[in-house]
């Protein structure tokens, strides 16, 4: 998987081919020389990303379930002021 690395400025100046590149391999785009972006597949990002299912599922909650109660404790509650005694 070859990877490519373009300029701002040419990927600014021609979008349509940094994609065609990235069906080949990463296109990693730069800022003033370094690299600061990079370009992939969406197959290849969900490939690298896992796969993420949606965050309810990942809750294990069944399915079906759409609304979830949740009350974090409030802050005062937990907060204690500082003995310095």
């Amino acid at each position: 998987m070859p990877i490519t690395t373009l300029s701002s400025r040419e990927f600014n100046q021609d979008a349509s081919r940094a994609k065609r590149l990235a069906r080949r391999g990463p296109v990693f785009i730069t800022d003033r020389g370094r690299p600061a972006h990079v370009l992939l597949t969406i197959e290849e990002y969900r490939r690298l990303a896992g796969d993420q299912g949606d965050w309810i599922a990942s809750l294990g909650l069944p399915p079906g379930v759409e609304d979830v109660e949740f009350e974090p404790p409030r802050l005062d509650d937990l907060a204690r002021p500082a003995d310095f005694t």
